[in-house]
């Protein structure tokens, strides 16, 4: 994908405004890379750019359809299961334009078309850089290409109402139903999740909902009871997926150095499984 290097990640900014608390000049070439960092978040802030950690055509995985997935960097959740640790940080992705990416949307219009696919933007967080979100939902609206957002909700509140306006569809992210659970999982709090999820109901933007099943983590009857109980309040949740863990994201904590906190666990049986399905089914969901 194209990519225009503005100067993130760079050392700059930091050389930059140490050299000023000393009480010195910075060089030129110091000023010239603190300029380039304002002028690339600027651009973020205003969408026309996003920090993009990468991008795949997928079938049937993120949404209907063969659809474009774009990863964007930068998430404030830290999951203990994440197998995407490389998109924590914002500063890690190419900054690519916007106008780049609506072309390379508008190569595979005929591919959405043709199977009732579109674009779908996960993370990373991707309401971390919730205008360019924003403007590439109205984007593809003009093109009519469906959108959809997956998120844990935890930044719901930075979704305006334009961005909801072009949104067809949310993988939500529900990671546990009880508090602690969802902070021990997580690292933050539930409360913004819940929050969104109302939100997105009283618009009435469909919803699957997601569930990451991890055995001695996330699979306790009363965390699951929870879980289906937050999600059969939203009548806009066509489906609810029971994700079943794995451990394809440890290499990458490894090779980051980050301590994997769930080395050795295993994926959840067939049992397991389907008691998870069935507490969800009771609610009257359907269930993936």
């Amino acid at each position: 994908m194209p990519a225009v290097n503005l100067g993130l990640p760079s050392v700059g900014p930091a050389v930059a405004l140490v050299a000023l608390e000393n009480g010195k000049t910075p060089s030129t070439e110091q000023a010239e890379l603190a300029e380039l960092h304002h002028l690339e978040m600027a651009a973020i802030h205003n969408g026309s750019v996003a920090s993009v950690h990468s991008w795949e055509l997928v079938t049937a995985v993120d949404g209907p359809g063969t659809r474009m997935t774009l990863f964007l960097s930068g998430c404030l959740l830290r999951c203990q299961y994440c197998h995407n640790p490389d998109t924590w940080k914002m500063r890690d992705g190419l900054i690519t334009t916007l106008d780049d990416l609506v072309t390379r949307l508008k190569r595979y219009k005929g591919v959405f078309d043709a199977t009732g696919g579109g674009l779908t933007i996960s993370g990373g967080e991707p309401l971390m850089q919730p205008a360019f979100v924003e403007r590439i939902f109205e984007e593809c609206h003009k093109l009519g290409i469906h959108t959809t957002l997956d998120t844990s909700g935890f930044l719901g509140k930075s979704a305006s109402e334009t961005l909801l306006d072009n949104l067809d569809l949310v993988l939500l992210d529900v990671k546990s139903g009880l508090h602690e659970t969802y902070k021990e999982v997580t690292g933050r709090e539930l409360q913004p999740t819940l929050d969104f999820g109302d939100r997105l109901a009283e618009k009435g933007i469909p919803v699957w909902a997601r569930f990451v099943l991890v055995p001695g983590l996330t699979d306790a009857v009363d965390n699951v009871d929870a879980v289906a109980d937050i999600v059969a309040r939203w009548p806009n949740v066509e489906r609810v997926e029971v994700l079943p863990f794995h451990q394809m994201g440890e290499d990458k904590w490894d090779r980051l150095e980050i301590p994997y906190p769930l080395h050795g666990a295993t994926p959840p049986d067939k049992e397991l499984l389907e008691r998870v399905r069935e507490q969800f089914r009771s609610r009257g969901l359907t269930v993936f």
